[in-house]
């Protein structure tokens, strides 16, 4: 009885680990799953003291192809300044390892923002890859969206265009400009996932 009793304790201590577990991953129309990182500057983020504000998390590697693509052209940052111009908070958040592509010092970091002329909110770095994980990032760039109540919207590509050549952008179906104006305009949003491109995470 004993050994049942220990082998039930088990059991139970499993399962509330796995429940905790499956809680703390991002899906589609559920919570966004709460984080806090830190900026270049050493100042900390938390998701969810953006709540009543829509918040884009824009996966980030400067120097991945796909990445250079949407700022060498411009196009992140007139996304990024477009809408943060209507309240909407821009994360760009940074999963690269140690000695891998895409991780800076923060002095580095500072530098090529201001020299790509970025307009994201924040640049936050998360260096362990463990929010990265937590929200299966698996490109560079990898979009979501989480609206004003905290939820999750959409999750993947930025738009339907898989190419590293900025003159394919012109052509492209957007899908963040469709998601973010679908919620100013209380539209339903019609996609939700897409298949994202780039390069991959740079997880340690």
């Amino acid at each position: 009885m004993k050994l049942l009793k220990i082998i039930a304790l088990i059991t139970f201590s499993v399962l509330i680990s796995i429940n905790i577990f499956a809680a703390d991953k991002a899906e589609i129309d559920k919570m966004a799953p709460d984080f806090t990182l830190k900026d270049q500057f050493g100042i900390a983020h938390r998701l969810s003291d953006y709540k009543g504000q829509i918040v884009v998390l824009e996966w980030i590697n400067f120097d991945c192809p796909f990445v250079v693509k949407h700022y060498s052209s411009n196009n992140m940052q007139n996304l990024q300044k477009k809408y943060t111009d209507q309240d909407v908070i821009w994360l760009s958040i940074c999963s690269s390892a140690e000695g891998k592509q895409g991780h800076f010092s923060n002095d580095e970091i500072k530098k090529r923002i201001e020299d790509q002329k970025a307009k994201m909110s924040a640049y936050l770095i998360d260096e362990s890859g463990d929010v990265g994980r937590m929200y299966e990032a698996k490109t560079t760039p990898h979009i979501y969206i989480v609206d004003k109540n905290g939820f999750l919207v959409y999750a993947g590509a930025i738009d339907d265009t898989k190419s590293t050549d900025k003159n394919d952008i012109p052509k492209s179906k957007n899908y963040v400009s469709e998601v973010l104006d679908n919620l100013y305009n209380g539209s339903p949003i019609k996609t939700k996932t897409t298949v994202p491109y780039g390069c991959s995470v740079k997880y340690k």
